[in-house]
C-alpha cells in the first residue's frame, strides 16, 4: 500500500510540476524517478606557477691568506780587514871565548874473539801438510796445502884476535864560553785582506689577497604545482524518467560494519557498495545516503561521525567513476532511532547495534 501511495505521489507531483511530462508507457508495479542527464567532465593537469622564477644575488666576501716572506734587510758586501804582524822572540847566542881543541895519542888496542863462518848456505824445500780433519772429499790428494819451508844455513865458530881500535890522533875540544841576548823578530808579517759580507734577511708575515669580493647571479626556477581540473567535455541536463524497483524508494540498508568510531571503510565495506549500491548508480539514478549512530557519546560527537561516514561512502564511489550529481548524503547523528536505546536506558550491543547503521534510497535528481 505505501508504495501505491508512494508511485500515486510521485504521479500527483510530476502532474503538477511537469505537465504532462509522465513516462510513457509505464509498467504496473514499477516505480519511476526522474534522472538528468550528467554533464560529462574530463580530467587535465595543469601546472600552475606557484613561485616565479627570478634572479638571486649571492655576494662572496674577498679571500686572504696569511703568508710569510723573506725580505732583504742587508746587501752583500765587502769589508778589508786588517791582519797585524805576529811577533816572537829569538834567543841569540855568541861566543864571548871560542871553542878550541887539545890533541891526545891512544895505542892500537886488540881483542879476542870468535868468527864464525857459513859452511852451507840457506835454502827452502816444499812440503806437503796433513789431511785437513773436516774434510769429505775420499781423495787423499784433496784438502791439504804445499808449504814452501826454508832450510837454515849451517855455521862454524873459531877462535880469532881482532883489532879493537887502531891507534888514532884524539882531538878533544875545549868549549869556548857562550852568552845568550833576546831579541823580537817579525814571524808573519802585518797584512790586509777583503772580507765577503753575506747579506742579512728578516721573515714577516702578510695578508695577501686570493680573491676580491665579487657577487655571483644566480637564477631560481620557477616552482611549479600540477592541478587537476575538470573540464567540461559534453553539457548535460536532459532530464527522462527512469524505471525502479519500487523496493529502492525506501531506505535500504547498507550492511557495513564500521570500525568503532572510525569513518573509514574497510575492504568489507567497500565490497558491499560495489555488490549494493554500485549496480543501481550505474543505471543512471540518484541515490541519498544516510547515516546514523547510537546514543553512546555526546550529539555533537556522534553527528559529526555520521557525516563522516555518510561522506565515506560518497567519496568511495565518486572514486569509482559515479557523477557526484548523482549523490546526496547526510548524517543523522543518534536523532532517528529506530527502538527505545536512547540516553539513559541500558540496551544489550544487539540493540544498540540496530540503530548504528548506513541505508540509500533511490531519489530524483535536482
Amino acid at each position: 500500500m505505501k508504495k501505491i501511495l508512494f508511485f500515486l505521489l510521485i504521479t500527483l507531483t510530476a502532474s503538477v510540476s511537469f505537465g504532462q511530462d509522465l513516462p510513457e508507457n509505464p509498467e504496473p508495479g514499477k516505480c519511476y524517478v526522474r534522472c538528468k542527464t550528467p554533464d560529462v567532465y574530463k580530467n587535465e593537469s595543469v601546472q600552475v606557477a606557484v613561485s616565479p622564477e627570478y634572479r638571486k644575488i649571492v655576494a662572496y666576501p674577498a679571500e686572504y691568506k696569511t703568508i710569510q716572506e723573506k725580505v732583504l734587510i742587508k746587501e752583500a758586501g765587502e769589508e778589508i780587514r786588517i791582519i797585524p804582524a805576529v811577533w816572537g822572540t829569538q834567543e841569540v847566542t855568541y861566543y864571548e871565548r871560542e871553542d878550541g881543541t887539545k890533541i891526545e895519542i891512544e895505542e892500537a888496542q886488540f881483542l879476542q874473539g870468535f868468527e864464525t863462518v857459513e859452511t852451507r848456505a840457506a835454502t827452502a824445500s816444499w812440503e806437503m801438510s796433513e789431511k785437513l780433519p773436516d774434510c769429505e772429499s775420499t781423495n787423499p790428494d784433496d784438502c791439504r796445502y804445499w808449504c814452501y819451508k826454508p832450510v837454515p844455513a849451517e855455521f862454524k865458530t873459531m877462535p880469532v884476535e881482532k883489532l879493537a881500535s887502531d891507534a888514532r890522533v884524539v882531538k878533544i875540544p875545549v868549549p869556548g864560553v857562550r852568552k845568550t841576548y833576546t831579541r823580537k823578530v817579525m814571524v808573519k808579517k802585518a797584512t790586509t785582506t777583503t772580507v765577503q759580507t753575506p747579506p742579512e734577511y728578516l721573515t714577516i708575515t702578510k695578508t695577501v689577497l686570493v680573491r676580491d669580493a665579487r657577487t655571483e647571479e644566480v637564477v631560481v626556477p620557477a616552482v611549479y604545482r600540477s592541478v587537476t581540473k575538470q573540464v567540461l567535455v559534453k553539457k548535460g541536463g536532459l532530464s527522462s524518467w527512469k524505471a525502479v524497483d519500487c523496493s529502492l524508494i525506501d531506505n535500504t540498508p547498507l550492511p557495513i560494519n564500521w570500525d568503532f568510531a572510525s569513518a573509514n571503510l574497510n575492504e568489507g565495506a567497500k565490497q558491499i557498495i560495489d555488490a549494493r549500491l554500485l549496480p543501481i548508480l550505474r543505471d543512471g539514478v540518484a541515490v541519498f545516503i544516510e547515516s546514523h549512530t547510537d546514543m553512546r557519546g555526546t550529539k555533537r560527537d556522534n553527528q559529526d561521525l555520521s557525516d563522516r561516514r555518510a561522506k565515506a561512502v560518497t567519496d568511495y564511489l565518486i572514486s569509482k567513476g559515479i557523477n557526484p550529481t548523482q549523490l546526496y548524503a547526510k548524517g543523522f547523528g543518534e536523532s532517528r532511532l529506530l527502538n527505545k536505546c536512547s540516553d539513559g536506558v541500558v540496551c544489550s550491543e544487539a540493540e544498540h547495534a540496530v540503530n548504528r547503521r548506513t541505508t540509500f534510497r533511490v531519489v530524483n535528481q535536482r
